[in-house]
C-alpha cells in the first residue's frame, strides 16, 4: 500500500449515546504512516472516534473503512491501547503475561496454548519498549511509565500495522512522556499511529497531523499545533502557554 493511499476512511459518521450526539458528520482520511494527534475537550468524542476505528463501537450512520475493510475485519492488523486496562496493583499477572494478551487476535479461539511464535513476538515487543528485563515482574510493582510502556508492548505483540493509543502518557512524568513519544516516533517509520492526548506541547514535536475533535472533527495536515487549531477544537479563544496546560480561556466561551 502506497504512503498516499488512505488506511482509514471515515465518511458521514454520526454517533449518539443516550440520545446525545457525540460525533456528527465526521469525514476524515488518514494516510499510511501518518502520525495523527487527536485533541479536544473532555467529552468531545476523542475516545469514541478511535473506538469506532478499532471496531469497538458502531456508528449510527456513515461508513468506516480500515485498510479497505470493515473495522471488525481489520482488527487483527490494529494495535489498540485503551486509557485503562483495569489492572490494579493487586492484579496477579506478570509483564510477560500481559504482553501475551496482545497475541489473542492472531491466535484464534481454537489454540489453547501460546506457541514459540507468540513468545518470540512478545519478547521482541518487550525489548522494543524497554521492558524485557521486567518480563517476570508483577504488574502491580511497575511505575506509571513502565505500565504504559507495557501496554504499548501488549499492542505491539500482535504485530500491527497501525497503533491506536488513548492517552498513552497519562500519569507519566515529563521525562517518561518524552521517552514514550520518542518510541512512537521510531515506530511511525513503519506504521500509522493515532494518539489521543492532552500533551500538546510534546505532541507538536512528533506528530505530522492533528485532528481537532469536539463533536465535529477537523483534520489539519500539519505538524504544528496552532492557536487556531485549539480554538476550533475547544470552541473558545485560547492561548498556548505551557506543557501540561492545553489551553487558557481568554474570554467568555461562545459556541461556534
Amino acid at each position: 500500500m502506497q504512503d498516499d493511499v488512505p488506511v482509514i476512511e471515515i465518511s458521514g459518521v454520526n454517533f449518539s449515546f443516550n440520545g446525545r450526539a457525540v460525533l456528527e458528520d465526521v469525514n476524515i482520511s488518514i494516510r499510511k504512516r501518518e502520525f495523527l494527534a487527536v485533541i479536544g475537550p473532555n467529552g468531545g468524542g476523542k475516545t469514541t472516534l478511535i473506538k469506532i476505528i478499532a471496531g469497538l463501537l458502531t456508528p449510527r450512520t456513515g461508513t468506516v473503512r480500515v485498510f479497505g475493510l470493515s473495522p471488525a475485519k481489520a482488527a487483527p492488523r490494529i494495535g489498540y491501547m485503551p486509557q485503562d486496562l483495569g489492572m490494579g496493583d493487586d492484579f496477579p499477572v506478570t509483564v510477560e503475561q500481559v504482553a501475551l494478551m496482545g497475541r489473542m487476535s492472531r491466535r484464534g479461539f481454537l489454540r489453547s496454548r501460546y506457541d514459540r511464535e507468540d513468545k518470540k513476538a512478545v519478547a521482541e515487543a518487550l525489548e522494543l519498549t524497554g521492558m524485557k528485563d521486567l518480563a517476570r515482574e508483577k504488574v502491580g510493582r511497575l511505575s506509571g511509565g513502565q505500565r504504559q510502556r507495557l501496554f504499548i508492548a501488549r499492542a505491539l505483540a500482535g504485530e500491527p500495522e497501525m497503533l491506536l493509543l488513548d492517552e498513552p502518557t497519562s500519569n507519566v512524568d515529563p521525562e517518561g512522556q518524552t521517552r514514550m513519544y520518542s518510541l512512537l516516533r521510531d515506530l511511525n517509520e513503519t506504521m500509522t499511529i493515532v494518539v489521543v492526548s492532552h500533551d500538546l506541547m510534546v505532541l507538536s514535536s512528533y506528530v505530522n497531523s492533528v485532528a481537532c475533535v469536539s463533536t465535529s472533527v477537523h483534520h489539519h495536515d500539519a505538524a504544528e499545533v496552532t492557536q487556531e487549531m485549539l480554538e476550533g477544537a475547544y470552541h473558545c479563544p485560547v492561548d498556548l502557554i505551557a506543557h501540561g496546560l492545553p489551553h487558557r480561556v481568554l474570554k467568555s466561551h461562545k459556541d461556534s
